[in-house]
């Protein structure tokens, strides 16, 4: 089902994704190195190289541009390709109540994930990024990838998990 959006929904596995053509998942990762937990579990399942890739890149943030915003592109197969977007920061919500999504470092991530599904002429999957560990809300994930992503043209489909 697509919306008014030009994001289309459906039901589903993000790493499974539909269609033909080269595909980029999407998904956010804290700022700590951590992964374990959420959407990454399913991804880690399918394919063991965005996570050792992510350690790695983390491990090795003094010499790289890892931090929030920056995104890591890793190809796991002829036509997908999985995107880490350093989109929040920490994995707890902190003493004020504060969620550790950052939407402003999604923005930026959704924009060079954009960049790169232009330059591969792919399409982007992803579930509700920043909406699930990350303590964020889709009213406000949802006009970022409107506006960084289908507004250039990049087709774009959200998967919610389950029957």
């Amino acid at each position: 089902m697509t919306g008014t959006t030009g994001i289309t929904y459906v039901r589903g596995d993000a790493t499974a994704p539909q269609g033909k053509g080269v595909k980029v998942i999407a998904h956010v990762c804290n700022d700590l190195g951590g992964w374990g937990k959420g959407f990454v579990v399913a991804i880690s399942r399918r394919w063991p190289e965005p996570e050792a890739a992510y350690r790695r890149w983390h491990r090795e943030r003094a010499r790289n541009d890892f931090g929030l915003g920056a995104v890591q592109f890793v190809q796991v197969g002829r036509y997908v390709w999985v995107a880490n977007m350093v989109g929040q920061r920490g994995m707890r919500t902190g003493g004020k109540g504060v969620p550790p999504v950052r939407y402003e470092a999604i923005d930026v991530a959704l924009g060079a994930v954009a960049d790169k599904a232009v330059e591969l002429g792919g399409s982007v999957h992803m579930p509700r990024i920043g909406c699930g560990l990350a303590g964020g809300t889709w009213s406000r994930v949802e006009p970022l990838i409107e506006a960084r992503l289908a507004a250039r043209g990049v087709p774009v489909t959200v998967y919610d998990h389950g029957a």
